[in-house]
């Protein structure tokens, strides 16, 4: 604010002055010119009147000759008046409306409503750098998850999606270089809310740029980094980054879980969804040779994968030059002509990956080889979310979208830190496990992904639980499971995951005991986390879940109760 009015100030410092010496020459001239009261007495203006008289004079209101009619005198200084101050009005006002229109001035006062909503944040919010597919997907899965964010991007017509996007609370956004620590400073980054650091943009310079300035200026934050090249991943991990998302892997990654392991692609896929989000379909990926279009970062990560796993692949790259080299038997060309194609023996493959850095020829890849094969399992990688209803319409059985991969591993990284331990786990088990989990899951959720959310056995976020164990009652798994209203009730919920300490428990059985300091990973449908919540953190009601006798709740209830006990008579 001091330097919006410093700039007030200095742009219109002789406007000001211009119109302040006009109207004080005006004043000065009606209070030394007599004029003639009622009675045909002289009298002079004094400079109450004159002050009065000249401010509507020169804003052209026109109230009249005050407080007595003027004399000709009087009138002939008006007269002269009248064009110089309501000239020097005109220049002040014209100077007023060319500083508003000034883009220095317009981005000078966006700058100072950055910082005032910044400032005006009192809860925990995650300052996100970065606003183009993956960024705006993640903003909006917070908000509706209930957490604020604050953004930083170097475009302007991506900040203008952020205040046209429909999201139900006001998200701060400013168009700058977020890899200047000034900017990071600005948005927050020493706050003592700010809950950590999202590096997204699309340069992975820059990730790695913000990376390290937040881990210097506020090296307890944690920091969550983008990277696409092994090198810079390796570099952010160097200075301590908690998080660092490589989309290609984990795409490759899931992948082969898929060909492995279609249980445990289904459960990765369902806890990592993002609220109100539709179920995945289970994935089964035919086994055969399958062709690779694009041998760039996504192709090399998916190709290295499927190798491991066993799938035989046939690579097509159209500059072998830029990727290093090409694998044996590798097809050189672009894959979007049937002849490229037909090399590949795209008739005897089971499937297709089209993974070029172009939607474009992602999808003439896709179009030409179901023309020459109709029973390919499809996949193809999406670049760009606008081009979601040309995906939609190409039917295919796998989308590899960037951004949503990156956005639903952040999202769950960020909502429930314990997720990844327990997906950790749950990778080792086998595909019958993973069926039977999620069988048992789809059994307590709707045709959405399942809420996932953390319990932490202390004062904060269980009250009501931890006085129990403190009072050494003996507090079991299935008490989180029923129902606050009616305990023989069970809730749409179910315990995953128990990590107390060093010590790991992968669904623990409903008698084992909890204990102070346990993190509980549960999952159910939307809105039992407020039931299980009034559970674990007023007394009353958990004790009525641990000794099913209802308690008098309230200083009336509690009063009422004392005297009924006190005139109850003991029977004979």
């Amino acid at each position: 604010m001091h330097s919006i009015i410093f700039v007030l100030i200095r742009r219109l410092q002789l406007p000001l002055i211009v119109l302040i010496c006009i109207n004080a020459i005006s004043m000065l001239g009606f209070v030394l010119i007599p004029g003639t009261d009622d009675q045909g007495q002289a009298w002079r203006m004094d400079f109450f009147h004159a002050f009065y008289f000249v401010s509507f004079m020169g804003t052209t209101i026109g109230f009249g000759e005050i407080p007595f009619a003027f004399n000709d005198a009087q009138r002939l200084w008006a007269t002269f008046t009248i064009y110089g101050t309501v000239i020097a009005w005109l220049y002040a006002i014209g100077s007023i409306f060319s500083l508003i229109q000034d883009p220095a001035f317009r981005a000078l006062g966006t700058e100072n409503a950055f910082r005032r909503g910044v400032r005006r944040i009192k809860e925990p919010f995650y300052l996100v750098c970065g606003y183009g597919d993956t960024g705006s997907f993640l903003v909006r899965a917070l908000t509706e998850a209930g957490i604020r964010s604050v953004v930083v991007d170097s475009k302007q017509n991506r900040l203008i999606e952020l205040e046209t996007g429909g999201l139900p609370i006001h998200i701060p956004g400013i168009c700058a270089n977020a890899s200047e620590p000034d900017v990071l400073l600005m948005a927050g980054l020493k706050n003592p809310t700010c809950a950590g650091v999202i590096a997204l943009t699309n340069d992975d310079h820059i990730n790695l740029k913000i990376s390290i300035t937040s881990k210097l200026l506020n090296p307890g934050l944690p920091v969550i980094a983008r990277a696409e090249t092994h090198d810079v991943e390796v570099n952010i991990a160097s200075f301590g980054t908690e998080n660092i998302i490589n989309p290609f892997d984990t795409f490759a990654g899931r992948l082969a879980l898929a060909v492995h392991s279609p249980g445990i692609y289904l459960l990765y896929e369902w806890m990592t969804g993002v609220p109100y989000e539709h179920l995945s379909e289970p994935l089964f990926l035919p086994h055969g040779t399958w062709v690779l279009c694009g041998y760039g970062r996504f192709g090399q990560s998916v190709y290295d994968r499927l190798r491991r796993e066993g799938v035989h692949t046939t690579v097509i790259e159209a500059k072998p030059e830029i990727t290093g080299g090409l694998p044996e038997g590798a097809v050189i060309g672009r894959g979007t002509e049937a002849v490229t194609l037909e090399e590949a023996n795209i008739r005897d493959a089971v499937g297709i990956i089209a993974g070029t850095d172009d939607d474009a020829n992602n999808l003439s890849i896709i179009m030409t080889a179901r023309q020459l094969n109709p029973k390919l399992f499809l996949i193809a990688r999406q670049n760009q979310r606008r081009n979601d209803a040309n995906f939609s319409a190409a039917r295919l059985d796998l989308i590899m979208s960037r951004g949503s991969i990156i956005a639903h591993k952040i999202f769950a990284l960020i909502t429930v830190p314990v997720l990844g331990n327990f997906l950790a786990h749950a990778r080792l088990q086998n595909n019958d496990w993973a069926n039977e989990l999620v069988s048992r899951i789809s059994g307590v959720i709707d045709d959405e992904a399942p809420h996932n959310w953390m319990i932490e056995v202390d004062q904060n976020d269980s009250p009501a639980l931890l006085m129990g164990i403190v009072e050494g009652k003996k507090i079991l798994v299935r008490h989180l499971l029923c129902d606050p209203r009616n305990r023989d009730n069970r809730l749409p919920c179910i315990l995953l995951f128990i990590k107390r300490g060093e010590l790991e428990i992968l669904l623990p059985e409903e008698n084992a005991v909890l204990m102070e300091g346990d993190k509980i990973l549960m999952c159910g449908q939307y809105g039992v986390k407020r039931q299980v919540d009034w559970s674990i953190k007023n007394k009353n009601v958990f004790d009525y879940i641990y000794t099913g006798k209802e308690q008098s709740s309230g200083y009336l209830a509690q009063w009422v109760a004392r005297k009924n006990n006190k005139t109850k008579k003991p029977s004979r």
